[in-house]
């Protein structure tokens, strides 16, 4: 029996885009939120522009600060991670 599971949306989203909104809701710069994090600022900055992957201990410091589940910054990565899969694989057939 086969199921059909298709992915509620083709457009990949990174992480690092829900803690720029977090930050413009709670008025925080991205220097105060690096701080409280216990990163450096060009760490969070490469992860707010989707060059840096959410890693567990990441996710345990997101959680810390922003109070959003660690498991949840781990499932935003992988979904981010299989959409951008799906479409690349998508492009690929395309262009054959």
């Amino acid at each position: 029996m086969a199921t059909d599971l298709r992915l509620h949306s083709d457009l990949a989203i990174p992480p690092g885009e829900y803690v720029a909104e977090e930050l413009a809701l709670r008025g925080m710069s991205q220097r105060e939120l690096a701080e409280s994090l216990g990163w450096p600022p060009r760490a969070l900055s490469g992860f707010i522009r989707g060059k840096r992957r959410v890693s567990a201990d990441m996710a345990i410091d997101l959680e810390r600060v922003l109070g959003t589940p660690a498991h949840v910054w781990l499932g935003l990565q992988s979904e981010y991670d299989l959409i951008t899969a799906v479409n690349r694989r998508g492009a690929r057939a395309t262009a054959s």
